[in-house]
């Protein structure tokens, strides 16, 4: 046995055995994410240690009782602002103690009065609460921002003597520009309203699936971080009146407005939406959705997720003649970032540095935007993995704290995930990646860059011909997507040994890299075209005279040694002599 002085901090998840009767199976879910996404985190980034779990709680080990404290006030705050959006029974929550005293290790095990101090600590605090004892108060009162209340002494269960509690005060902790004098710079997105769509059928059976159809697609658009979205109960107050739609738009605050109609006809079912500039009454967009009434629902599913696949789109092009008018300076976060986007997907080198300028614009004018963090990332990211930076290691480096930083201020941001998904594939962390990738998805499965990105995954997981199907649906769901989703799908092809599909989707592309050339070489190889498989080969050296076989290679992530393989091996064939190693 060993003993030794040591910061505890006892965990305990509030009301878990409520939650679990309620929903066992999401509370886990629920709990792991947390788990994986904030608290392990969290404790790992504090040189924290868990000795040991049980189902609902937790004992870490800090050799700083400043970590210690600095890790619980992370964990609470973060807690809080992911709870958010969820209703208050469903909530995960936790309190937290934290003592310093003596322990004993034994076994992978702790004991000692150290550790049971802690654990009443952690009984006595509030839920979303953290309360330590005089010890630990002593050593970080002067030396961290968090202001402590003197709760007095208290007596512990089984615990002879009384121990004085101080509770840490989070509310100012839980806006880290409380303090500092900064005022918050608001992010002024695109509103838009969603009307009720008028039930032209002439039967009231038809109501509940005309309502329904408009509350799914506020309720999806809901789920666009760059989109503030008019609640169902200020829009449903026009259901079935003639009204001004500019009358509307100022009432609700709205720069945009979706409307349309249900018309029943026989076994038919017609639906009409439309997207209204509310500033110009320019339709920016109009679409009409005839479908055969077999499954209502399964109607009212797909016309939800095209209306909402595209509006967004729709919307940020109806913006971007009015950013491209604005110079930096004058521009609001939100149109910088929107800026930033469309010079991102050009994927060229001088792009992406403005596209960089701009989203560093956006923080200076809101420091916790938190999709603009996201997107800064995404701007790194591409200038890494483009080699268009001195330092990779380094630029990776600012990739990751970008989205640390995103995470922590917004979780529940798709673009978020997404991307933390494709730094843990640039790892070659595939499970990882299918963790955040998976959350992506139940954020936004209608956003065209999660879908073709879950479709890259499936193709390094060793699932091409169904990473194809989803790389297809992105390319459906944006129809302007960028030029290099034609990539992606002849990657997918390639792997599959759909050799002709493969060179086709490569064909799409107004200019080929290197690395391109290199999957269309090796696929007319395959065919067994050795003239074609031969002039593609030796466009890669023109288009880049320092290509090799081992910088390609770096920048794929098989799990399947044997697809990996495949690829070589036709970039190693007879007529590829002249590919370097």
């Amino acid at each position: 046995m060993e003993h030794r002085l040591a910061a505890v901090l006892a965990a305990d998840m509030a009301g878990y055995s409520r939650l679990m009767e309620a929903d066992e199976r999401g509370t886990l879910a629920r709990l792991k994410t947390h788990r994986i996404e904030l608290i392990d985190p969290a404790i790992a980034k504090n040189q924290g240690h868990i000795i040991k779990t049980t189902g609902d709680g937790m004992l870490v080990e800090f050799q700083s009782v400043a970590d210690a404290v600095r890790c619980a006030a992370e964990v609470q705050i973060r807690m809080r602002r992911r709870n958010a959006d969820v209703p208050e029974a469903g909530r995960i929550q936790f309190r937290i103690g934290i003592n310093l005293g003596d322990i004993i290790f034994d076994e992978g095990d702790i004991f000692g009065d150290g550790v049971n101090v802690a654990a009443r600590l952690e009984q006595m605090a509030e839920v979303g609460g953290v309360c330590v004892t005089q010890a630990v108060y002593e050593q970080v009162f002067d030396r961290l921002e968090i202001r402590f209340e003197d709760l007095g002494e208290k007596a512990l269960k089984n615990i002879s003597r009384p121990i004085r509690v101080w509770r840490a005060v989070l509310d100012d902790a839980a806006d880290p520009r409380a303090g500092d004098g900064s005022a918050r710079h608001s992010v002024v997105k695109p509103s838009i309203a969603v009307l009720p769509f008028a039930n032209m059928s002439g039967e009231s059976e038809q109501e509940f699936f005309v309502d329904g159809l408009t509350e799914d697609i506020i309720t999806e658009l809901s789920r666009r971080h760059e989109l503030f979205v008019i609640s169902r109960n200020s829009t449903f107050v026009y259901k079935g009146q003639s009204v001004n739609l500019r009358e509307i738009a100022r009432k609700l605050g709205a720069q945009f407005l979706v409307e349309g109609s249900v018309r029943k006809s026989g076994g038919q079912l017609r639906v009409t939406a439309q997207l209204i500039d509310t500033a110009t009454d320019a339709h920016i967009w109009a679409e009409r959705y005839d479908r055969k009434l077999d499954d209502v629902f399964a109607i009212q599913d797909e016309l939800t997720a095209a209306i909402v696949a595209t509006l967004p789109g729709r919307v940020e092009a109806a913006q971007q003649d009015v950013v491209a008018r604005k110079t930096p300076a004058n521009m609001a976060a939100y149109e910088c970032v929107l800026a930033a986007k469309v010079r991102h997907h050009r994927s060229s080198r001088a792009e992406n540095e403005e596209a960089l300028k701009l989203v560093t614009r956006a923080l200076e004018l809101d420091p916790e935007y938190a999709h603009a963090h996201a997107w800064r990332g995404c701007i790194l990211g591409q200038a890494w993995g483009y080699g268009w930076c001195a330092d990779k290691d380094a630029a990776f480096d600012e990739v990751v704290r970008e989205l640390e930083l995103a995470q922590a201020l917004d979780s529940n941001d798709a673009d978020v995930q997404r991307i933390l998904a494709a730094i843990s594939i640039s790892r070659n962390d595939l499970t990882k990646a299918r963790h955040h990738q998976e959350r992506a998805l139940a954020l936004n499965p209608n956003y065209d860059l999660v879908v073709v990105q879950h479709g890259e995954l499936l193709t390094w997981l060793g699932h091409p011909k169904e990473g194809a199907d989803w790389i297809r649906k992105a390319m459906r769901l944006n129809p302007h997507h960028p030029e290099r989703f034609w990539s992606h799908l002849g990657k997918a092809h390639f792997t599959a040994r759909e050799y002709p599909e493969a060179i086709e989707a490569f064909m799409h592309l107004s200019k080929m890299d290197a690395n391109q050339h290199a999957f269309v070489a090796a696929a007319y190889h395959w065919l067994g075209d050795r003239t074609a498989a031969s002039a593609h080969l030796a466009q890669i050296d023109k288009v880049d005279p320092e290509f090799t076989i081992d910088a390609l290679v770096s920048t794929l992530h098989y799990e399947n040694e044997a697809d990996l393989h495949h690829l070589v091996d036709g970039l190693k064939s007879p007529e590829a002599a002249q590919v370097k190693a």
